[in-house]
């Protein structure tokens, strides 16, 4: 299979198509998360990123974002968070994701989410990635199961999302 997907680092240059398509996404993303939709959204997440990642702290990253585009133009399809990166004999880290709105239900984020689990085991040397989900998210949860996730229990009033704490099914996959 020709690959459709290509993952890289978010950059400063994209802050417009990540803004717009993040604007352009709402309606899709509503309830469950809220992209950066302004220039100064974008650069604060930007500049959060950097104070976390591989480069800025090469022994232990906290935080590693990976865009999903599309081999041949670029498009940003998606976004891929692995956060709160603990190494040490634990090596595990939380996931989460987001398509934009006109790049759904059309296979890209199964086929990046398969490429994101590959770098967090083989480049970042993590061996679990956990993705914990609203219930109600039967789109995500129908990806994490595509790509070999396994439930693992259930968390009331996990998180806080949209101003409520929200409960959260706890997916996650390790390394073979």
């Amino acid at each position: 299979m020709v690959p459709r997907i290509t993952l890289r680092p978010p950059a400063a240059a994209d802050v417009h198509e990540l803004a717009a398509s993040s604007r352009a996404s709402r309606a899709l993303h509503r309830p469950w998360i809220t992209g950066p939709i302004t220039p100064e959204a974008f650069r604060a997440w930007h500049k959060r990123l950097a104070q976390h990642s591989r480069h800025s702290q090469p022994t232990q990253p906290t935080q590693h974002s990976l865009l999903a585009c599309r081999c041949g133009t670029g498009e940003i399809v998606g976004v891929f968070n692995i956060t709160n990166i603990v190494m040490g004999p634990f090596r595990s880290a939380y996931l989460g994701y987001y398509a934009f709105a006109g790049h759904e239900q059309q296979g890209l984020m199964t086929e990046g989410l398969r490429a994101v689990v590959r770098h967090a085991f083989k480049v970042l040397k993590l061996h679990r990635l956990e993705a914990n989900i609203q219930p109600g998210n039967t789109p995500s949860i129908a990806l994490v199961r595509r790509c070999g996730f396994a439930l693992e229990g259930y968390s009331p009033r996990y998180l806080k999302v949209g101003g409520r704490w929200r409960d959260h099914e706890r997916w996650a996959i390790v390394a073979a």
